[in-house]
């Protein structure tokens, strides 16, 4: 595979850092992704590939030369780096040679489909990467719908996002709503029970009816769930806490609750 080398003052190479420092005027939805395991999730998943850098010198293994190909040819521009520069770039240590700036897919409303006993997480004014990263891996390991973002304070582009959901954020479908009106409109017009995670004045959440379409409100980690979403008069469901600590982180609880809903949904 023959490839234009560049090196680190190359356009390409801007994008790389731009993208990784969230920058002004990069493509919408774009990230970094490096290494094998991120690299086979773009390939599995439908992710634009805008910019692919390859290191053959850095390659451990015959499957990062056969991922190469793959991203070569997906990739609208494709460059070879030596091993120096791709260190220079590359955020985590020993990438397989493999780096590229990708985008998520953007999805709307219309793109998800609902079925009957359908299950959704609304993300509300979530502010730390890692939490949602986790529960973006735990939307797709409960078989859940699509996650909801409202008042959003982190991206989904975020490198600690794409680690801790393991790349699922590639493939878990993520609406954002700039108004959490249009959210709340949203999960009316779908026939949602949508449920607010609060211990306050809340029932039990092994009490809670998981028939039929279902959404569960979590909030930001210092601020919990905005006033609009109690305003509409959801149901509150709470988690016991039986020692003396007062919440769960959020992930923890959403996991949590998220199973629950899986397994009366399921009959497990």
């Amino acid at each position: 595979m023959e490839l234009q080398q560049i090196g680190l003052k190359h356009p390409a190479a801007d994008l790389v850092r731009d993208v990784r420092g969230n920058r002004a005027g990069i493509p919408r939805r774009s990230f970094v992704a490096e290494g094998l395991f991120e690299i086979n999730m773009v390939l599995a998943t439908n992710t634009t590939v805008d910019v692919f850098l390859w290191c053959p010198e850095a390659a451990y293994s015959d499957e990062s030369a056969k991922r190469a190909r793959e991203l070569a040819e997906r990739a609208r521009r494709s460059y070879q780096v030596s091993a120096r520069t791709a260190d220079r770039l590359a955020e985590r240590p020993n990438p397989d040679g493999l780096i590229c700036v990708a985008r998520l897919p953007d999805w709307h409303p219309g793109d998800v489909a609902l079925g009957a006993d359908a299950l959704v997480l609304v993300a509300d004014g979530m502010e730390i990467p890692g939490n949602l990263g986790t529960l973006i891996r735990t939307l797709d390991a409960c078989a859940a719908d699509c996650l909801v973002l409202t008042s959003k304070r982190t991206r989904l582009t975020h490198p600690k996002v794409l680690r801790s959901s393991q790349g699922m954020n590639m493939k878990v479908p993520s609406l954002e709503f700039a108004e959490t009106g249009d959210a709340i409109g949203w999960l009316a017009g779908n026939n949602f029970t949508v449920y607010l995670a609060d211990t306050e004045d809340s029932i039990n959440y092994r009490q809670a009816d998981f028939r039929g379409r279902t959404a569960l409100v979590v909030g930001s980690e210092r601020y919990g769930i905005s006033p609009p979403w109690y305003r509409e008069g959801f149901q509150r469901i709470g988690v016991p806490m039986l020692g003396s600590a007062d919440s769960l982180n959020v992930a923890v609880s959403a996991s949590v609750l998220l199973y629950e809903a899986r397994a009366r949904k399921d009959n497990w």
